[in-house]
């Protein structure tokens, strides 16, 4: 079975070149022109590879990246119109796994892709995060307290592993529900507190770490 790309580009004329590439390659590909629709799809789990663009309207590229990275280990190639080394250094904290500027030659850009599905991606399959006795392991979904592995729903942990990736940084309430509910319906405004206070209740002696920031959001504390 062929593997399958992801491409993500608001530009339908640059998500067609590149489909075009990637059939021609021996690839299947699918295309999503947001980023909230990308995470939706990577959610779904079928596809073997992202090439994700940056800037994008109702979610960018970084906060996509984020988001996938809650849930999936799945190979990033990021493209970007611009080429500074903050946005590079970025997108690399977050875990992709190339970076590319447009504009570009589509023929290099699929041999990137080969080299990075040829040695599997990134090797962040061992990563976890978290503190002390809290283990959040994202390649697993696995939460441990103590040594001790506790249940929780995906969205309860898609939320604490989005906290625990960002530790120490105030994080909003809709860069939460971009993230987690990914374009769902949340149901009410008071649903992310909800999950929030789930959250709290299953890792127990470390609740105190998730701190609320009245009017902005929250943040995962590290000490």
């Amino acid at each position: 079975m062929a593997q399958r790309i992801l491409i993500v580009d608001d530009e339908e004329k640059i998500r067609t070149l590149l489909s075009k590439y990637a059939r021609h390659a021996g690839y299947e590909s699918v295309e999503a022109g947001d980023g909230r629709t990308a995470v939706e799809i990577c959610r779904a789990g079928n596809v073997d590879m992202v090439i994700l663009d940056v800037m994008m309207p109702v979610l960018d590229g970084h906060e996509a990246l984020r988001a996938i990275r809650t849930f999936s280990d799945v190979p990033v190639l990021m493209l970007s119109a611009r080429g500074e080394e903050y946005d590079k250094v970025r997108g690399f904290k977050l875990g992709v796994d190339d970076y590319v500027v447009k504009p570009f030659s589509p023929k290099e850009l699929m041999l990137r892709v080969a080299a990075i599905l040829k040695r599997g991606g990134g090797d962040r399959s061992r990563e976890t995060l978290g503190v002390a006795g809290l283990v959040v392991d994202p390649a697993a979904r696995r939460v441990t307290v103590d040594g001790r592995e506790v249940d929780m729903t995906p969205k309860e942990f898609d939320l604490l592993a989005l906290l625990t990736t960002r530790p120490g940084e105030a994080i909003t309430r809709q860069e939460l529900l971009d993230a987690v509910w990914a374009g769902e319906q949340p149901g009410s405004d008071r649903t992310l507190d909800t999950h929030i206070k789930q959250v709290r209740r299953a890792v127990g002696p470390y609740a105190q770490r998730i701190v609320t920031l009245r009017g902005v959001g929250y943040r995962f504390e590290e000490k």
